[in-house]
């Protein structure tokens, strides 16, 4: 398909004249075009939801979460990948991007490298994927040649693979096994795909990897049980996890968490199946870090 046909690539009449507008009426504009965003992910859950099976059954084997893409769509990409450690205390191997031009993307535009099969293909190569892992494809247009032959390789060489786009029938969605298409329609500023659907791509990536977490059992309830205290607001934030998770006083969980080596689920163990530090760590590891069946066990 030509990007001129695109839904993405659209004049939006609602932003017609944008630039004679006064800052209010920019806002509302955009704010009201923004607020399409999250009924547009509504409509693909189902696929999102197949996609997160697939990440967490790749992970829980020992596989690795793959995202490649072009421009912002590899930007967004690289921020969910280098965010999962911090959160999920995830080894970075684990979550990795790919994004055309490489590292020196993140900062700067090299939007010519997009076009290239070959490099996609090469960039993808390096990563080695297989069997045990899943690729995730992020282009808005699912039309990048770079995304596109990234993602064609790794499905030949085994890996599972997803497609997350904002058009239809697109050779990305039908390159991969699951297609995850967000349909934000045009942007406020014609083809500009930072906006809608750059919002769109995040939000379904934050679905992706903290739904295959979740899975995984690296989050207790809703708390973030896996936080190391490197600072003074981490050191706080695992002192009230640690309090919530065992229902007990702050003061009780300083002791605890001390006793357990400031290891967050450790002491969460430890408080909820009444052992001490070796059985906890233990059944942790039995139970892969998953904090609820390491509870279980240890009791």
């Amino acid at each position: 398909m030509q990007i001129h046909h695109l839904s993405t690539e659209q004049s939006n009449p609602r932003s017609r004249d944008l630039d004679a507008k006064s800052s209010l009426e920019i806002v509302r504009i955009i704010n009201a075009e923004d607020a399409k965003v999250a009924g547009a992910v509504k409509r693909a859950l189902p696929q999102i939801a197949k996609a997160i099976d697939l990440v967490a059954d790749a992970l829980n084997r020992g596989g690795r979460l793959i995202y490649v893409g072009a421009g912002t769509s590899g930007r967004i990409a690289a921020l969910d990948a280098a965010e999962c450690p911090p959160t999920f205390n995830t080894d970075p191997k684990t979550v990795q991007f790919v994004i055309a031009g490489g590292t020196k993307a993140l900062a700067a535009a090299v939007e010519a490298n997009e076009d290239s099969r070959e490099l996609g293909q090469k960039e993808i190569a390096k990563r080695k994927p297989g069997k045990n892992d899943v690729v995730v494809a992020i282009a808005a247009s699912g039309r990048t040649p770079f995304t596109i032959a990234a993602v064609e390789y790794a499905r030949r060489h085994g890996a599972k693979t997803v497609a997350v786009t904002c058009n239809r029938n697109s050779m990305l969605a039908k390159a991969a096994h699951v297609a995850i298409v967000t349909e934000v329609g045009p942007e406020v500023v014609t083809g500009s795909s930072r906006m809608k659907a750059g919002t769109a791509q995040k939000l379904v990536l934050n679905m992706l990897s903290t739904g295959a977490m979740a899975r995984l059992g690296k989050i207790y309830g809703n708390l973030m049980v896996n936080v190391h205290l490197k600072n003074e607001k981490l050191s706080d934030r695992a002192l009230t996890i640690v309090e919530r998770a065992v229902g007990i006083e702050r003061s009780e969980a300083k002791k605890l968490l001390r006793d357990a080596g400031d290891s967050v689920p450790v002491a969460i163990v430890m408080g909820r199946a009444k052992v001490p530090k070796n059985e906890a760590a233990r059944a942790l590891k039995t139970a892969k870090g998953n904090v609820r069946k390491a509870i279980a066990q240890a009791r």
